[in-house]
């Protein structure tokens, strides 16, 4: 298949639907007794209730929801690093959109904006390099947030600006990846996760094989996937087909964008700028061993902590979630968004309390998106 209206054929999805339902009684799921798939991703979560794939799997067959969404893993406390980097007079402060509104202790960095902070919303690290060129008395910090989807930019970032000796431009490091995230999940004892349905744009970068310890140590299926609905069912049938032959392997769906190995280029590019931070703290799961980057030294000219002292490289600082925030429990896949007391009423992409309502990825503004006024009623 070449173009997408083929990943979305409705009569190719019903025969993948059927087989769906047919292996899910095989293994003998039930409603009372369903097997839990988590999909890793955010994008994930989006596309499942964009095309309501959730309301035509059988009831035997449970959606949880994965950290796979880097700005709802954000901690509070950088958020107000964040803003404490913005709110400094000698600094334009660059970010993506999507971080725009996350809230922090005390105020977003939209909210910063309001009240004067120089924060400019850009595409890519390659615009800030930009306002770097056309602001040489001005610091540009870009803050640099994602997964090993959007690392390899940030790294060829600082890359060009070390090459082009442009001292006045920093990133603020908050690059996270995947794979320590779901062994913290397989190691909780009140987690119980049957299988995984894999993050397709970050195993594009790294390749499939970072997950073999899923199936090797965990006995847990996993299938890398693609976005479309045709791409979700697909890998959904190719991870119940693995429970029902008893096997635990690690799959790729997603073969048509996804190398086995992963993407050399960019993958070299991040182990030249990076190295792996002793641990980093993500929200609802706390400090997680080796999840997160930080810059080499070679590069700390370009480290934002370095340079202004905040962060991992100052005094530690822990801010604990708003009261009846229950993110934590939501990327975890304790509960779903509907369970959250906040949702819909303290809780709304308006006034959001949490960052799993901002995001494009969050599960919640997933819920609260495609699910309207029904989705707000079920919380009732």
């Amino acid at each position: 298949m070449k173009y997408a209206d083929e990943f979305r054929d409705p009569k190719a999805a019903q025969a993948l639907l059927a087989r769906i339902a047919a292996v899910t009684d095989e293994i003998g799921a039930t409603a009372e007794n369903p097997t839990r798939i988590m999909e890793v991703c955010g994008g994930h979560t989006h596309a499942i209730f964009r095309y309501g794939l959730d309301k035509l799997v059988p009831e035997g067959l449970d959606f949880i929801h994965g950290p796979g969404c880097p700005v709802c893993v954000l901690p509070m406390a950088r958020v107000d690093e964040c803003v404490e980097l913005a709110e400094d007079p000698r600094v334009i402060f660059t970010t993506f959109g999507d971080a725009m509104r996350v809230p922090g202790s005390a105020k977003s960095l939209l909210q910063a904006k309001a009240e004067g902070a120089d924060i400019r919303m850009v595409y890519s690290p390659l615009d800030a390099l930009e306002i770097a060129r056309r602001n040489p008395e001005r610091e540009v910090v870009f803050f640099g947030l994602g997964f090993e989807t959007t690392t390899p930019s940030t790294a060829l970032s600082i890359q060009a600006a070390a090459l082009e000796g442009l001292a006045n431009f920093s990133v603020f490091c908050n690059h996270i990846t995947v794979p320590p995230p779901i062994k913290a999940l397989l190691d909780d004892p009140y987690m119980r996760l049957d299988g995984f349905v894999g993050p397709g744009h970050v195993s594009m970068v790294i390749g499939i094989h970072p997950y073999d310890f899923i199936a090797r140590d965990y006995g847990k299926p996993i299938v890398v996937a693609g976005f479309e609905p045709l791409d979700l069912l697909q890998s959904v049938l190719m991870v119940l087909e693995q429970i029902r032959d008893g096997r635990a392997e690690v799959e790729n769906q997603y073969a048509r964008v996804v190398p086995e190995h992963g993407n050399p280029v960019s993958l070299a590019a991040i182990a030249d700028v990076y190295e792996p931070r002793p641990s980093f703290e993500w929200r609802g799961l706390g400090e997680i061993d080796a999840s997160g980057l930080r810059i080499r030294p070679a590069y700390a000219a370009y480290d934002a902590e370095v340079k202004f002292g905040v962060g991992y490289g100052a005094e530690r600082r822990t801010v604990p979630e708003p009261e009846g925030c229950a993110c934590g429990a939501v990327m975890t896949g304790r509960i779903k968004p509907v369970e959250c007391p906040q949702f819909g009423r303290g809780c709304t992409p308006e006034m959001p309390l949490g960052a799993l309502m901002v995001s494009s990825e969050g599960a919640c503004a997933a819920y609260y998106q495609y699910g309207g006024a029904r989705a707000v009623e079920r919380a009732g």
